[in-house]
């Protein structure tokens, strides 16, 4: 094999030591605290089974989509699926991606374009960042959840626009477990005549059909993701909006047009999936809000309030500054039986390194006090 380019080797040198180094591991047999199966259906045999049935109901033997989805990759379940996806969000339209990486690449790549501003929360996703990267828009971040600044920014940056501008955020932030004002953000969106983008990956399934169709927002607002890789415990994701985007999206997002389509049973695991959430699996949501509050009880008891971050949501962040602090705290708590994972900077700042912990349905009072048990030695 011929050598690496120099700047590979001392990108990876750099990484080993700032103690950032990524690797990929095995996950152990521990309780999980770590993964976002949040309600525990990517375990869940009754999902299984029915996925497998749909397959057979409908005569689909095939372990593959044979093509892209606008070639031989339609297959016969992605009508049924983004009719039930559309219908449970109460979205005119969606269109399902392989991810939800794909989806962000696809859509921010493909809407905002030449003359257009995106402004975005300074702690958006990746996936987000890189599909603005692939436009041709303008794009500033706002400071996170700071709706004064980012209305300082429209009012400034909008004059002599040619373009449209594009409002993006999340309803649940995957680092942080926290929440904008979604009201007072559609609002501001109304008010300055721009196109609002909200990312809801974390709280579909935890918060029922995300927050925006809870708070019955969901006409005022662009466009949604959601995905299925988390609380649904299949694989895939959706972009919720308007039947025209939908068309545009058909037309013009790369990673739609140029990705070889899921598979059959991943759309019957999905079909399956949103079957459970609005059956037995509605008993899941309730147990994983007890969790939630028993745990933010537990927190408070013991005084460790300083150390989070605050939040509503499933996830939970104990804030351990330094990325070897926060990796010898990780590696404690697995050897007392935990699994929660370290997220080091340079995915977070410097100095705001933590424990991601996140709650499910399946974890039980004594897996929690046990876990909190643990912090309490490290703290």
């Amino acid at each position: 094999m011929s050598k690496l380019p120099l700047k590979i080797g001392k990108s990876l040198e750099r990484r080993k030591g700032e103690g950032s180094i990524r690797e990929l591991k095995f996950s152990k047999d521990l309780l999980d605290f770590s993964s976002n199966d949040y309600l525990g259906f990517s375990r869940s045999h009754i999902i299984w089974k029915k996925a497998n049935k749909i397959l057979e109901e409908n005569l689909i033997l095939k372990n593959g989509a044979g093509g892209s989805r606008l070639l031989t990759g339609n297959h016969a379940l992605y009508s049924p699926a983004e009719a039930l996806v559309e219908n449970f969000h109460k979205a005119e339209a969606a269109l399902i991606f392989n991810s939800g990486y794909d989806a962000n690449l696809g859509f921010f790549s493909a809407v905002p374009g030449k003359g257009d501003l995106i402004l975005y929360d300074e702690l958006i996703h990746a996936s987000i960042r890189d599909g603005i990267m692939l436009s041709a828009a303008k794009a500033v971040k706002f400071r996170h959840n700071d709706l004064k600044d980012l209305e300082k920014k429209i009012n400034r940056l909008k004059n002599g626009l040619l373009g449209e501008v594009f409002l993006v955020t999340e309803s649940i932030f995957s680092m942080d477990g926290d929440s904008p004002d979604l009201h007072a953000l559609v609002s501001l969106a109304e008010e300055s005549g721009s196109f609002l983008i909200v990312d809801e990956a974390h709280a579909v399934g935890v918060k029922g059909a995300g927050i925006i169709a809870e708070e019955g927002l969901q006409d005022r607002v662009f466009a949604r993701l959601v995905t299925f890789g988390k609380a649904m415990g299949a694989h895939g994701a959706a972009i919720l909006g308007a039947a025209d985007l939908k068309d545009y999206l058909v037309n013009f997002a790369r990673s739609l047009i140029y990705s070889t389509a899921l598979p059959p049973h991943s759309l019957a695991t999905i079909i399956s999936a949103y079957g459970e959430l609005q059956g037995e699996g509605a008993t899941q949501v309730q147990r994983l809000q007890e969790n939630i509050d028993f745990f933010k009880t537990q927190v408070s008891k013991r005084g460790f309030q300083k150390h989070f971050l605050e939040s509503d949501s499933a996830i939970h962040c104990c804030i351990l500054p330094g990325n070897e602090r926060v990796k010898a705290a990780s590696n404690t708590l697995a050897e007392n039986g935990f699994d929660v994972r370290p997220i080091l900077s340079p995915t977070v700042l410097k100095g705001a390194e933590r424990l991601r912990i996140c709650l499910h349905s399946f974890n039980s009072e004594v897996e929690i006090n046990g876990l909190i048990e643990g912090l309490k030695r490290l703290l």
